[in-house]
């Protein structure tokens, strides 16, 4: 088991990427901390992580509120002693489809707390209890469209913040024995954006993009918690700093 007793925290456990990762983690050993806002979706995953076996518990918080931030690490402090992984997954756009001219102000503040201001305060509370440690493994949520996209302007900034600020983390971290690093996939199939979207412009938009992925098909949330476990893992002790595309070759 590469994660054997490592106490993992996992924000955005309810959704289907943060749900993949927390049971991935489980199956590896890990002690899982499950959190999302979602109270229901985050009791789902623990009694799904329990029953194959893995242990854990839930911690309902939601990471666009600081001081929800700063008790759920509480709780961890508390109930554990120490964190040794920080997967931040939660997040979403908020505003997924905007002209340049109709940037509206609210989504896009939503936008940048959620994705890029959660992950911050996150990473900081971590820092705060795995640097006395001297260990720990940081992974942030980033996406492909940190490259930039043409009707995600503030999803993309946020996203492409959340890469700057891990290579910040891993330039200050390392010399604590701390690595980060990021994730950046391209469309994942996961429940909530196929339930938002319908069934018929999902399938439309995954057959769009499967045909131009090279690999010809769209990701799944395995694959994506496949990679925060390898990044998660002694397999990357001497990774830091980096961002792994998980896109099936899309954009090469």
């Amino acid at each position: 088991m590469r994660l054997f007793e490592n106490i993992a925290l996992v924000t955005g456990a309810a959704g289907g990427i943060g749900r993949a990762v927390a049971l991935c983690f489980a199956k590896e050993g890990a002690v899982v901390i499950a959190s999302d806002n979602n109270a229901k979706g985050c009791a789902e995953t623990l009694a799904l992580l329990e029953q194959q076996g893995g242990c854990g518990c839930s911690v309902v918080a939601d990471v666009t509120k600081e001081e929800e931030i700063c008790l759920l690490y509480r709780h961890i402090r508390e109930r554990y002693g120490r964190v040794d992984i920080v997967v931040n997954i939660a997040g979403g756009d908020c505003e997924p489809s905007a002209d340049i001219e109709e940037i509206d102000y609210l989504k896009m503040s939503a936008n940048l707390d959620l994705n890029l201001k959660s992950c911050m305060l996150s990473c900081r509370e971590a820092a705060r209890l795995m640097k006395p440690q001297g260990f720990g493994k940081i992974v942030n949520m980033s996406s492909l469209v940190y490259r930039g996209s043409p009707n995600q302007f503030s999803y993309s900034a946020a996203k492409g913040g959340i890469y700057a600020f891990t290579r910040s983390l891993a330039l200050s971290l390392g010399r604590y024995g701390i690595t980060a690093n990021a994730l950046a996939p391209a469309l994942v199939e996961v429940p909530a954006f196929v339930a938002a979207l319908g069934q018929e412009r999902w399938e439309m938009l995954r057959k769009e993009c499967a045909q131009r992925y090279p690999l010809g098909r769209v990701a799944t949330p395995d694959d994506v918690a496949r990679c925060a476990l390898f990044l998660a893992s002694d397999d990357a002790a001497f990774i830091t700093g980096q961002i792994l595309e998980i896109s099936g070759g899309a954009r090469l």
